[in-house]
């Protein structure tokens, strides 16, 4: 049977739209749960079924003991930190602003890869990154020049943001000997072990009282299935192909997606202000990967 082979950068722009989406259902579950709780839901879902995948498939699902701490050290920064600043800062936000704020790791990424891996970019992709910021700058102001964010939320993704950077760095060095599926799968156990705590000593009570509605089980499924199974080991797949910044220059697609999603789904203001930054930060997506040598 011949093996069907996907563009390469279907597995970053799947991945980006999965997690636009990822802030629409959070934003519905926090109407009913707090934040430790959807996490540790859904990474408990998220690590059960892949791993019941690797076994189906026959695939490896051991960890070298040498990788031990660094698989640690990745689960640590995403999903333990990541998620919690993300979800906090939801929390206090709206998930377009989430999402814009988010979209500022490519900012930062090119940085990072080139002190830990001397990857290099041209100045082309610098100008279409710094497009993008600009567009989700404009898609996170409001005329007035005034930001539309409580402070507590800004904190909270921006520690979400270093988090995510530093967790790629630790993903690419994994990557280059294990499986997305196993690398996501065990981050997520780990997930699961770090967040229990928290949710039983402040959140158990209070989410045993909570009413179990056909839009909590949704939501929480596809969060579980979609945005924290598929989308990362779309994304792990994406960082072993085309590197640690290119693959994070498509997280500024990320607002566009879930501004989008958020106009149909909760009905969230979609300005000819925010029209114009989803349209720079196309632009700048598009002109940063252009110039890139073909995979």
């Amino acid at each position: 049977m011949k093996k069907i082979r996907l563009p390469v950068y279907f597995y970053a722009l799947t991945a980006m739209l999965l997690w636009g989406m990822s802030f629409i259902w959070s934003s519905v579950l926090l109407q009913y749960y707090e934040p430790v709780t959807i996490i540790f839901i859904r990474l408990v879902i998220s690590s059960a079924l892949l791993y019941a995948f690797m076994f189906v498939s026959g695939q490896k699902v051991k960890l070298e003991r040498k990788d031990f701490f660094l698989v640690f050290l990745s689960a640590l920064f995403n999903p333990f930190l990541y998620f919690l600043g993300e979800n906090y800062g939801l929390k206090y936000s709206t998930p377009t602003i989430s999402a814009v704020i988010i979209a500022t790791i490519p900012l930062f990424s090119p940085v990072i890869a080139y002190i830990t891996f001397k990857e290099r970019l041209t100045p082309i992709n610098f100008i279409g990154i710094a497009i993008s910021f600009c567009g989700v700058i404009l898609m996170l102001v409001t005329r007035s020049l005034s930001l539309v964010a409580d402070v507590r939320g800004v904190i909270f993704l921006f520690g979400a943001v270093f988090a995510a950077l530093l967790y790629s760095v630790t993903l690419r060095k994994l990557t280059e000997n294990y499986s997305a599926v196993l690398l996501v799968a065990t981050q997520n156990l780990i997930g699961v072990f770090l967040f229990m705590p928290f949710f039983v000593i402040f959140e158990l009570k209070t989410t045993i009282a909570v009413t179990v509605t056909a839009e909590v089980v949704t939501s929480m499924l596809l969060l579980a299935i979609l945005a924290s199974s598929v989308s990362f080991v779309f994304f792990a797949h994406s960082v072993k192909l085309l590197g640690m910044s290119k693959t994070n220059i498509f997280s500024n697609l990320i607002p566009v997606f879930t501004a989008i999603f958020s106009y149909f789904l909760l009905s969230e203001s979609f300005s000819p202000q925010k029209i114009a930054g989803i349209g720079l930060v196309i632009s700048g997506v598009y002109l940063s990967e252009r110039s890139k040598k073909r995979i």
